[in-house]
């Protein structure tokens, strides 16, 4: 059975970001999309519109030295236009090593990505981790 159109969006997106590849991601998203990172860092926020998720995704890999790695691990979709992208986020920063699971609900509304609600497994270490 091929898999849903929606689960091969998430997974050509993360596939994607781990290549550096932003002109892919950019055909993805729909031009106003959102992505919500949780959190009272520097980095934490709503980022509307392609250009600020862009900006968001190369500050990750510049505030990381190029050592961030995002693994995904599962798909989720309830065939309504959700997916969640399941994944093990790893990177040093400052002498810090994080290493946990998080998640991505992605809202989808044709074949573009218009909403991405990032969640982690542990808000304060993650906060503690990019302050």
């Amino acid at each position: 059975m091929a898999e849903h159109p929606h689960a091969a969006l998430v997974r050509r997106g993360f596939e994607a970001f781990s290549r550096g590849d932003m002109d892919t991601l950019r055909d993805l998203m729909a031009k106003d999309a959102t992505h919500h990172v949780p959190g009272s860092h520097p980095l934490s926020g709503d980022f509307k519109g392609q250009d600020a998720i862009i900006d968001l995704y190369r500050r990750l890999g510049e505030e990381t030295d190029g050592t961030m790695r995002v693994a995904l691990t599962a798909v989720c979709v309830d065939g309504r236009g959700h997916a969640v992208g399941v994944n093990r986020f790893m990177a040093d920063r400052n002498g810090k090593h994080l290493d946990e699971t998080g998640c991505i609900v992605f809202r989808i509304v044709g074949d573009k990505v218009t909403d991405l609600d990032e969640c982690v497994e542990d808000i304060d270490k993650s906060n503690d981790f990019w302050s």
